[in-house]
C-alpha cells in the first residue's frame, strides 16, 4: 500500500514510503482516508488539505504530541477502503482514523477501525444508522448527520410555498439520506424523484423529465463532478427559470468548474467561507494562501476534526492508552470550531447551526458560497434518540 507520510516535519517535507511500523512511544499516529483519485478527488483533497493545514498550524503536534500522518486513497471503493482500514489499524498501528468523504466508505470501514480499539473521526460522511441504533462509542463525526443539510432546503422550499418539487440524488446511502432529509421538512407534492447511478455525468434524460413536469423548484444532491455537469447542463437546457436548490452540488469544490452557471443557485450548509468569526476568517485566509483555492465545508470539517483530536489528547494528558479519557475529551469538544456554535450530542454527532447559502462571485474573480440566512439553530439530528450508548 502506497502512503504519504507526514512525520512531524511539516507539509512540504512529507515523503512517500510504503509499509509501516508502529509509532514510537509518545507519538500520535493518525491515518487519513479520503477519496483522492477519480472524479470525486477534489472533495477528498479539500478534506486532506484542511486536516494537514490544522496540523501545520499546531506545529505538527496534536495534543502536545509529535504527530505522524499516513494518508490513504480509498479510491471510492468500499472493499478497497475496508482492506486499507485494516492495514492502518493492524500494521500501521494508528490511534485515530480520520475519514472518509463518502457514506458507503464509512459503512465499510467503521467496524474494522472501531473493533480494533482505534477511534474513527468522520469529517464528512454521517449516515443515519450510525447516528441512531448503530451508534458506536469509538465513532465520532465532526460534520453533521447526512439528512440535516438537506432538511435546510426542505424547510426553505416549504416556507417559500413551493407546492411541487422534483428531487434528484445518486443511488447510495447518502443519496437516500438526502431525500429523506429533504422530505422531513417538506410537506408539499413530490412530482418527480430519481435516484441516478453514482458517478453519472450525463443528466439529459432527467432534465427532459424536469422540463416536461415543470415543477415549482428542483432539489438535487449530486456532489463532485456529478454536480459540475448537472449545473452546466441545467443552464444549457434553459431551465434556469425553475429555482435550483441543492446540497453539496454547488459548493467550493464544484464552483471552479461551474463558474457563472451556478450563480444565484441556493444550497444548505453548516458553514460558508464568509462566516463571521475570527477563527474562521483566519482559517480561510491561511487555506487560500497555502492552496490558492477557496475552502469548502470538506476542508473546514477536517480542520475541526484535527482540533477535536488535539483537544481530546490534551484532555487525556497525552495518555493515548487511556481510551476512556480520550473518549470523554472527544465528547467535550473543547475547541473553537470554525463554525462557531458547536457541541457533540449523545450519539457523537454534532449539534450546530445550519444556513441557507448562495453561490456568488467575489471581486477577485473567485467563486464561493455565502450565507443568506440561518435556518436552524442548535439543531440535533432526528436519529439521536435511538442511540443507546
Amino acid at each position: 500500500m502506497k502512503s504519504i507520510r507526514t512525520v512531524a516535519l511539516g507539509l512540504l517535507a512529507a515523503t512517500i514510503l510504503s509499509g509501516g511500523a508502529e509509532a514510537a512511544d509518545g507519538k500520535l499516529k493518525i491515518g487519513l482516508m479520503f477519496t483522492l483519485s477519480g472524479p470525486a478527488a477534489v472533495l477528498g483533497e479539500q478534506g486532506r488539505d484542511g486536516f494537514l493545514l490544522a496540523v501545520e498550524t499546531m506545529n505538527q503536534k496534536l495534543g502536545g504530541l509529535d504527530t505522524e500522518l499516513v494518508v490513504i486513497d480509498d479510491e471510492q471503493k468500499p472493499d478497497v477502503a475496508a482492506n486499507k482500514a485494516r492495514q492502518l489499524v493492524e500494521s500501521d498501528k494508528v490511534d485515530f482514523v480520520v475519514g472518509p468523504i463518502f457514506s458507503n466508505i464509512l459503512q465499510a470501514i467503521a467496524k474494522p477501525v472501531t473493533d480494533s480499539g482505534a477511534f474513527l473521526i468522520s469529517p464528512n460522511a454521517g449516515t443515519s444508522n450510525f447516528a441512531g441504533a448503530d451508534c458506536n462509542k469509538n465513532l465520532f463525526v465532526s460534520s453533521y448527520q447526512n439528512d440535516q443539510v438537506h432538511e435546510v432546503l426542505g424547510k426553505v422550499a416549504q416556507d417559500k410555498g413551493y407546492a411541487r418539487m422534483f428531487l434528484l440524488a445518486p443511488n447510495y446511502q447518502a443519496g437516500k439520506d438526502s431525500l429523506a432529509g429533504f422530505k422531513h421538512s417538506y410537506k408539499g407534492e413530490v412530482v418527480g424523484e430519481i435516484f441516478t447511478p453514482l458517478g453519472q455525468l450525463d443528466f439529459s434524460a432527467e432534465l427532459a423529465q424536469i422540463a416536461a413536469v415543470q415543477p415549482d423548484a428542483v432539489f438535487a444532491f449530486e456532489p463532485g463532478g456529478m454536480g459540475v455537469n448537472l449545473v452546466k447542463q441545467y443552464r444549457q437546457a434553459g431551465l434556469e427559470s425553475i429555482p435550483f436548490f441543492s446540497a453539496f452540488t454547488v459548493d467550493e469544490t464544484t464552483l471552479p468548474g461551474q463558474k457563472d452557471a451556478a450563480l444565484g443557485f441556493f444550497g444548505g450548509a453548516n458553514w460558508a467561507p464568509d462566516m463571521d468569526n475570527p477563527q474562521s476568517k483566519a482559517f480561510v485566509a491561511a487555506y487560500e494562501a497555502k492552496y490558492d483555492k477557496v475552502p469548502g465545508t470538506y476542508a473546514m470539517q477536517a480542520y475541526d476534526a484535527a482540533q477535536m483530536i488535539d483537544a481530546a489528547v490534551k484532555a487525556a494528558g497525552g495518555k493515548l492508552e487511556d481510551k476512556d479519557a480520550i473518549r470523554a475529551g472527544l465528547k467535550a469538544a473543547d475547541f473553537p470550531s470554525l463554525r462557531g456554535n458547536f457541541k457533540i450530542g449523545n450519539n457523537h454527532y454534532p449539534i450546530q447551526d445550519f444556513y441557507l447559502v448562495k453561490a456568488a462571485k467575489r471581486e477577485d474573480g473567485k467563486y464561493q458560497t455565502e450565507i443568506v440566512e440561518k435556518v436552524f439553530s442548535d439543531f440535533q439530528d432526528n436519529y439521536a434518540a435511538s442511540c443507546k450508548m
